[in-house]
């Protein structure tokens, strides 16, 4: 165990598809979504408590999101520049660095699909490189994509301890078996708040707009 004059950092890495499939599951069902710097203390809060450090001394360093998104035209055209700009500034308020590369749209079979390409890869690549040159105490993923198995077997090979931070609910891909078990530490959130409405309480911020609202997907 560490001792109190020890300090702890910590580098987040968000999976932004990922994270807006529990944003779209949570408008669905709590009429809510994230609270990303609530989210940011929670983490702080736990890892400080488990390493018996003060949380003052457990911080995070660094925090970024990848994601897929469209060039502003085909954006504007399905309504999303506001919701994309409001999430860019909650991101931008909690220190967060965001990489985006374009979405394709390609016609397959007479239906229309949504290529993202890339964005996989660029995490893993970036957690593995920050990792290396931070020296990060912790590293902590937010993704349930089996993808990256291989990233937290790296990532544990350069001694940093990996946790796993899902939120499965009942639309949203559930997370990969093989990931959850590379992982060396796993918090499911769907199950941690069952104990702790409190907890629920701060992490969500309630919309005051009804479920039915189209609100895109960039939350």
């Amino acid at each position: 165990m560490k001792n109190m004059l020890d300090y702890i950092s910590v580098g987040v890495f968000i999976d932004g598809g990922y994270y807006a499939k529990v944003n779209r599951a949570l408008k669905a069902h709590e009429r809510s979504i994230i609270r990303v710097r609530s989210l940011f203390d929670y983490i702080c809060a736990r890892l400080s408590m488990e390493e018996g450090v003060h949380v003052s001394d457990c911080q995070i360093t660094e925090a970024h999101y990848f994601r897929g998104r469209f060039r502003v035209k085909e954006a504007y055209d399905k309504h999303l520049l506001y919701n994309e700009r409001k999430f860019e500034d909650t991101l931008i308020e909690n220190d967060v660095i965001f990489h985006y590369k374009h979405l394709r749209e390609v016609e397959r079979d007479g239906q229309t699909e949504v290529v993202e390409k890339g964005v996989d890869v660029w995490f893993a690549l970036e957690a593995y490189e920050l990792a290396t040159f931070r020296k990060f105490d912790y590293v902590v993923l937010i993704t349930g994509d089996a993808d990256h198995e291989m990233l937290v077997r790296k990532l544990k090979a350069l001694k940093i301890k990996t946790v796993l931070l899902t939120w499965n609910l009942t639309d949203v891909d559930a997370t990969s078996p093989l990931l959850r078990e590379e992982a060396g530490h796993h918090w499911e959130l769907s199950e941690i708040i069952e104990d702790s409405p409190q907890l629920k309480r701060q992490l969500l911020y309630k919309l005051r707009e009804p479920a039915v609202t189209p609100l895109g997907d960039e939350f």
